[in-house]
């Protein structure tokens, strides 16, 4: 089976913040990933993912977290000075957790100087951080309406326009299938782009585990392709967090 990582923004949530690195080391996961870790010390993260054994994956620009606030400014005409500064900061906390990838959002925009900013950030951004590695994230708009980034081949056609080693896809298979509706036609499309998996049932964001994605199959054949990087459990559990796990095992023989 792949390696699986929990996003603490959205599993153990019935626990504060802080407890839930514990959590996710006792119920067998050896990674984590969280959206926004600006509201606590990088010292004291890095403690909690330390004494329990624990890789932080993934976190996101821009700091610091929001409550339906700007998704982003990457992408936002306009918004260049301030992606910059939040990008430095962000890149700062990557570095202090050690965090394996650094998701840059795009932010709510359209059109083609939307795209063209969005590039020349990311460009700019691969320059500053050279040795970490940069994700951007296809994000559906029933979830997050007017996101820049929605879609797959925009993805591609982005990441081609940078050409950078340091920038890859990251790849949420829920995303995937509430945009196209074929989950697995866009891993096949897209796969040789992709650094992280982000993973949540389909309908509902819930457990990826009853629903129309087969994970236990497509685990199964994420062995088979040899992908090495970390599946992450990105959803919203039905009821307590621990309940719901059993998807770390089905389909094991």
């Amino acid at each position: 089976m792949p390696r699986f990582a929990a996003n603490l923004s959205f599993l153990f949530r019935e626990l504060p913040f802080l407890d839930r690195f514990q959590a996710a080391a006792d119920a067998g996961f050896t990674a984590v990933e969280v959206l926004f870790p600006y509201d606590d010390a990088a010292s004291e993260i890095t403690r909690r993912l330390t004494v329990n054994g624990l890789t932080m994956v993934l976190i996101n620009t821009p700091p610091p977290n929001w409550t339906g606030g700007d998704r982003g400014f990457a992408a936002l005409p306009g918004g260049t000075d301030r992606f910059r500064h939040d990008f430095k900061r962000a890149l700062r906390f990557a570095k202090a957790l050690r965090a394996n990838h650094l998701h840059i959002m795009a932010g709510k925009a359209k059109g083609l100087v939307a795209q063209q900013t969005f590039v020349e950030n990311l460009k700019w951004a691969c320059e500053q951080a050279p040795d970490q590695s940069l994700t951007i994230e296809p994000i559906n708009h029933t979830d997050m309406p007017e996101y820049f980034l929605h879609r797959f081949d925009q993805a591609a056609e982005v990441l081609a326009a940078v050409n950078a080693p340091n920038l890859g896809l990251q790849f949420d298979a829920y995303h995937a299938q509430m945009i196209t509706g074929d989950m697995l036609a866009q891993w096949e499309a897209y796969k040789h782009l992709v650094r992280h998996i982000q993973i949540g049932g389909y309908p509902g964001r819930n457990e990826p585990a009853k629903g129309e994605i087969d994970y236990p199959a497509w685990f199964r054949q994420l062995d088979a392709e040899g992908y090495k990087g970390f599946v992450s459990g990105e959803y919203h559990p039905a009821a307590q967090t621990e309940a719901g796990l059993t998807w770390l095992t089905d389909g094991l023989d």
